[in-house]
């Protein structure tokens, strides 16, 4: 699927901006508060107008940088910073994280810096970036993947805005600036060269300094006022010229402490923000995020309102009418709990809740039990606080006893909020629960995936209209967090109560919607609700993992770490930093006279990644950098923590898995993270060998073999697609011989894998400029290779035009199943936005379609194992595969059985192939 472009804020441009030009506000302590409620308000701006963007907001940091150790007078005539101003910084930061927006302060750079270096970043990947900011030294950036956006001033510039507003292309604005100097900053410039004459040189040269210097003759024959008399100056002060365009160039390659994929919008915490609104006085903005009317908060994590062709009538979005007093019940006696339990026997349905001491599965213990059979009314059953003086309760194996008819009777329908957390918890009494089952989250989940966040609370306020009560209210927040168990009764009844009868008018406001919507109850009754079991019953079930293995790599990877250090420091003939950028230049460049491939705009040799990865071809030192880098990451980010993992009662790792987070329908997971576990290097590979099985069993991987090309193929009806698949042909040479105009047999490994980036990266939306990068070819060559491929499978065009129509015409697409994806941005009058809805448009019915085919192979090979004809665990979930622990004994009957059923899970008009291996541990398994 396409991303959304990344937005990059400089906070630093909009804090003083705003400190100047709006009006002085202060609280009745007399704190400043004027430029935090202005910077505030233009960052909902920008999170309303990129809904599904990742976010930073970057400051300067305090201390000298750089620039300051090139020119001590740099910036030395700025007066200090207000004393008004200063004491805004502090409370700006804490909002901006409140907000859940990554915030990034670096020492030694300023803030253009390391927005100069995301946004090369995502350039060099092919990715939009916005750059939000006042300043027009911003300028210098802009290219056709880079916009810059003012919010105050309403302005958006791209490279023809650029050129429109300063007569020069973004390629001349650093000369522009190192001409003309800059008294705010401090930067000399040339003197007596102003902005027109700066303008009128660089036009009339057509080029920079390096073609001015090289020419100062021909200045004098352009035909502005003072041209004849300019070459003086530009002689007599060359060295300041080019000091100026070195302090004027944003640095590209600046030390991060985190990447691209780093900058994901936490969910924002209101507890915090209510707190910080209540202190700065911020009284309208208190009042709407109390009252869920806080839109530039609400929208945060994909929050962006359904789209009116969502069928939602006014008395739905209104949600179950608000009881005017809930009538909360608290169960301690027995007589209380038969008279409950007689009410839920005669009910077709209830909702419940349980409040325990964990969000831990596997180690929660249940404290009490929430129930609801109507709006208005619900129950508390406490069972097992324990609290000083805290009141006699039933006994809960008693309750859980009493209770445990009812959740498995299969005539009655049990409502709950992410239900299978509750299921899996009370698999730890060994209660199961039986369908027919209903769970808002899913509902919200599957009405539109990207409308809201789908916890309780955001439910409520969007469907309800009301604020919940959050757990710090109850329990505290911080080291001091109280567990439920250990809550007052007096607090929690209320609280659990509230959650009970929040959920159930949920369900009764959300089912209609879904039941209006297309096949999406289908989606929800046949896909993910009875996906619910399936995945509590796996994530319960855990994987084996070898943590003397892990620890042995980790131990392999230090050694091997140390070993590249000693390497590089040897082929660099003395001991430097790996990381630095600027030593590594040092070295390659001027000691070693490696040939300079590409310099950053102020003119440095470039040590980016795509850079040494082509030195690397030839030399051996930027080899070693790269290897050092990755296994750096590999050990940090898996061999040191994969081990904290294991749960100390079982000696496994259970991973929870995530069925409302991504918008398409795949699903995620968490603690850890299975989906981002690395198989494209040794080193990599490694880390799955560490997943493994219990003594007499042996791994089993299930993976669905080029699944997404298959529905394209279904999708599009290309003649081309569906033969190349019906006779069973290697799609990706296939394709190379239609492209490259060769016979089948003669297509070269080369071929091949080009057919491939072309095959994969068009159901994505990659641009000729992405292939050419990809390919490492001239981008007329990769549109060459774009356009013979779209010759030879004209179906594939006519559908991906067929589906930017259709997704204009309806806002959505559908997967084959009927699940949708809204697209918001399908129709925007802005036409980044609207073509990178348009490439999601074209990738998300795929995507979907995979996901939903999976989830069906799930629950069919569920079904079958519970039947126990095979003595085998479904123990993990990664994008297409499935992975099992599987007797050794029973491991190639079980591949031939379970091919046949995740192969039947969809009938499309290819066939669906899976590829199934065994082995010790996971990797073995490919």
């Amino acid at each position: 699927m396409a991303r959304a472009p990344i937005v990059l804020v400089d906070g630093s441009s909009y804090l003083y901006r705003a400190f100047h030009a709006l009006p002085p506000l202060t609280t009745s302590k007399g704190q400043p508060t004027g430029a935090v409620k202005g910077v505030l308000n233009m960052l909902k701006r920008l999170l309303k107008d990129y809904p599904e963007s990742p976010m930073a907001v970057i400051f300067d940091a305090p201390g000298k940088t750089f620039r300051d150790e090139l020119y001590s007078e740099y910036k030395a005539q700025r007066p200090p910073m207000p004393d008004d101003l200063r004491s805004q910084i502090k409370p700006l930061h804490e909002c901006v994280r409140a907000l859940g927006l990554p915030l990034l302060c670096i020492d030694g750079v300023e803030a253009d810096d390391v927005i100069g270096t995301l946004a090369h970043q995502a350039t060099h990947t092919g990715r939009d970036a916005v750059i939000s900011t006042g300043d027009k030294d911003m300028a210098q950036l802009v290219n056709a993947h880079i916009t810059l956006v003012n919010t105050m001033k309403n302005e958006t510039l791209d490279e023809a805005g650029v050129e429109n507003k300063f007569g020069l292309p973004p390629a001349l604005i650093i000369d522009f600036l190192a001409l003309m100097g800059d008294k705010v900053d401090n930067i000399p410039g040339v003197p007596g060269v102003g902005e027109k004459t700066a303008v009128g040189l660089l036009q009339g040269m057509n080029g920079g300094l390096d073609i001015i210097y090289a020419d100062l003759e021909r200045v004098t024959t352009l035909g502005f006022r003072g041209a004849k008399t300019l070459p003086k100056k530009l002689e007599e002060h060359r060295d300041k010229a080019f000091l100026s365009y070195e302090l004027a160039t944003i640095k590209i390659d600046c030390e991060l402490p985190a990447g691209l994929d780093d900058l994901e919008i936490a969910h924002p915490d209101r507890d915090a923000l209510v707190e910080l609104y209540r202190e700065l006085e911020f009284k309208r903005e208190l009042g709407e995020l109390l009252e869920g009317r806080d839109e530039g908060v609400d929208d945060i994590k994909g929050g962006t309102p359904a789209p009116a062709n969502a069928a939602q009538d006014s008395e739905d979005e209104a949600g179950s009418p608000a009881p005017s007093e809930r009538r909360d019940c608290v169960i301690t006696t027995q007589s209380e709990l038969d008279d409950w339990l007689a009410r839920l026997q005669k009910a077709e349905r209830f909702c419940f809740d349980l409040e325990t001491t964990s969000l831990n599965y596997m180690e929660a213990e249940i404290v009490g039990v929430g129930l609801s059979l109507e709006a208005g009314e619900a129950a508390y059953i406490p069972l097992a606080h324990d609290y000083l003086d805290a009141p006699e309760q039933l006994d809960r194996r008693a309750v859980l006893e009493a209770l445990t008819p009812l959740w498995q009777d299969t005539g009655k329908t049990k409502i709950g909020q992410n239900l299978k957390y509750d299921i899996s918890v009370l698999a730890n009494y060994a209660i199961a629960v039986a369908p027919p089952l209903a769970d808002t989250m899913l509902a919200s989940y599957v009405l539109n995936s990207t409308a809201t966040r789908h916890d309780m609370d955001s439910l409520a306020l969007k469907y309800l209209g009301e604020t919940t009560t959050s757990f710090q209210e109850v329990a505290g927040k911080g080291a001091k967090q109280l567990t439920f168990n250990q809550v007052a009764l007096e607090q929690a009844v209320p609280y659990a109560c509230e959650d009970v009868d929040i959920t159930l008018r949920l369900h009764d406001t959300l089912q209609p919607q879904v039941e209006r919507e297309g096949r999406l109850t289908e989606v929800l009754e046949t896909l993910e609700l009875p996906l619910i079991p399936v995945l509590s019953r796996m994530e319960r079930a855990g994987v084996s993992l070898d943590v003397e293995r892990l620890h042995h790599q980790n131990r392999e990877l230090e050694g091997r770490i140390h070993e590249l250090e000693v390497q590089a420091f040897e082929l660099a003939g003395r001991e430097f930093n790996l990381s630095s950028p600027k030593q590594l230049g040092e070295i390659l460049f001027d000691e070693q006279k490696i040939p300079v491939l590409k310099k950053t705009p102020k003119g440095a040799p470039s040590t980016a990644e795509a850079v040494l990865e082509e030195l690397a071809l030839d030399y051996p030192l930027p080899k070693v950098i790269i290897q050092h880098r990755g296994l750096s990451k590999l050990k940090s980010t898996y061999t040191d923590k994969l081990p904290r993992l294991v749960n100390k009662a079982t000696g496994r790792v259970h991973t929870s898995y995530h069925q409302a987070v991504t918008a398409t329908g795949r699903l995620s997971s968490s603690d850890p993270n299975l989906q981002n576990i690395p198989i494209r290097t040794e080193e990599g590979r490694k880390i799955r060998q560490a997943f493994t099985a219990r003594p007499g069993y042996c791994i089993v991987a299930a993976d669905y073999s080029q699944i997404e090309l298959r529905i394209m193929a279904h999708l599009s009806e290309d003649a081309g697609l569906l033969k190349a698949f019906a006779e069973g042909q290697d799609i990706h040479a296939a394709t190379a011989a239609e492209v490259f105009g060769t016979a089948l047999e003669k297509v070269s490994h080369e071929q091949r894998r080009s057919a491939k980036a072309i095959n994969f990266g068009l159901i994505y939306g990659m641009s000729a400029w992405g292939l050419s990068r990809q390919l490492h070819i001239e981008r007329n060559q990769a549109q060459t290779y774009i356009d013979r491929y779209f010759d030879r499978y004209p179906g594939v065009a006519r559908y991906m035009e067929r589906i930017r129509v259709q997704a204009a015409e309806d806002g959505f697409v559908e997967t084959v199943a009927g699940r949708r994806l809204y697209l918001p941005e399908i129709n925007s009058r802005n036409g980044n936005r609207r073509q990178g809805a348009e490439r999601t448009a074209i990738n998300a019915p795929m995507q979907g379609t995979a996901a939903d085919i999976i989830k069906q192979a799930m629950i069919d090979v569920d079904a079958w194992l519970q039947a126990g004809e095979f003595d085998a665990l479904m123990v993990m979930q990664v994008h297409d595969e499935l992975v099992f622990e599987v007797a050794e004994s029973q491991a190639e009957a079980f591949k031939e059985e379970v091919k046949k059923r995740m192969q039947n899970a969809a009938k499309l008009s290819v066939a669906l192939t899976v590829e199934a291996e065994s082995g010790s541990h996971w990797d073995e398994a490919h």
